[in-house]
């Protein structure tokens, strides 16, 4: 199980990291792609850094009460 709350915490970091660049890029911030200054990517962006986030909350934590 130790593993699997291993993995979920890499996944979850990914997520936010690549989340919070394709806010970035959507916003006109970061540029050089396609995505660049189209705001749904943005909204995408958000979605997913904040499902990284609670990936990373349910490995993290919750795995240390279950005592895994």
């Amino acid at each position: 199980m130790k593993y699997l709350r291993i993995s979920g915490a890499i996944l979850g970091a990914l997520c936010v990291l690549m989340g919070v660049v394709w806010v970035l890029q959507g916003i006109n911030v970061l540029p050089g792609s396609f995505m660049t200054g189209n705001i749904e990517w943005s909204y995408r962006g958000g979605v997913l850094a904040v499902a990284g986030i609670v990936l990373l909350f349910i490995s993290l934590v919750m795995g240390r009460k279950k005592g895994s």
